[in-house]
């Protein structure tokens, strides 16, 4: 159903990636799914693979340049290496404008580290019109809540150690102050109200058991909605 392709950026650097396709004559709205820690996968080529089942275009763009691995200490170091504000700037604002060239609208999702970068795509990447971060977020500071105007639906593990709970209270909150600061100034609410997330909090104690727990739980809440915010 898929296969490795390339784009190109914002600044002209080309960029692989894993394009799936819906089998039907009419492309449907599209996709960016954002890689975990390991790379560009197995594993995230089937998520890709699942959204194209579902009638979506779906790019995973390759952050790492070709490399994965299943080890923890690597990934995390192939982590730690990335420079996020380029990966969303540029490589997922790239994948985002391919997308638009077939699809009217495109979303944004990605899993752990992806959900971090799906978050700052929804600062960085004013072209994308909805995002679904799955337990990921960048450190805080990172994100100007002012700068978010597409809606987001955000899946956290209440137990989670990484990426512990109270900080998504904070990213709440920020969130929720730009819309009132927005209208206390005058802004029109419709331009801003859709930033406000949902949460969906899945009482789990690690990312990874938590895909896996509640993955069927999860999967039709996201298809519903990216089926309403992309059509």
């Amino acid at each position: 159903m898929g296969e490795m392709m390339q784009f190109e950026r914002p600044d002209g650097q080309k960029v692989d990636g894993y394009l799936a396709r819906p089998r039907t004559a009419v492309p449907g709205p599209g996709i960016v799914v954002i890689q975990e820690w390991w790379g560009l996968n197995e594993q995230i080529k089937g998520v890709a693979n699942r959204f194209a089942e579902a009638g979506y275009t779906a790019l995973v763009p390759d952050l790492y340049r070709g490399k994965m691995t299943a080890e923890a200490e690597e990934a995390n170091h192939l982590m730690t290496s990335l420079d996020f504000g380029d990966a969303a700037g540029q490589d997922i604002r790239g994948a985002v404008a391919y997308l638009k060239q077939h699809c009217a609208k495109v979303g944004v999702t990605g899993f752990c580290m992806g959900g971090a970068l799906t978050l700052l795509a929804a600062v960085n990447v004013p072209e994308m019109d909805a995002g679904v971060p799955y337990y990921g977020y960048p450190p805080l500071e990172y994100i100007d809540a002012s700068k978010i105007k597409v809606p987001l639906m955000a899946h956290y593990a209440v137990d989670d150690v990484p990426f512990p709970i109270a900080n998504v209270d904070k990213l709440e909150q920020m969130l929720e102050a730009a819309v009132s600061i927005s209208n206390a100034t005058g802004t029109r609410p419709s331009m801003r109200l859709p930033t406000r997330p949902r949460w969906a909090r899945t009482s789990c104690r690690s990312p990874a058991i938590a895909t896996r727990g509640g993955g069927t739980r999860l999967g039709p809440r996201t298809l519903a909605f990216f089926d309403k915010h992309l059509s």
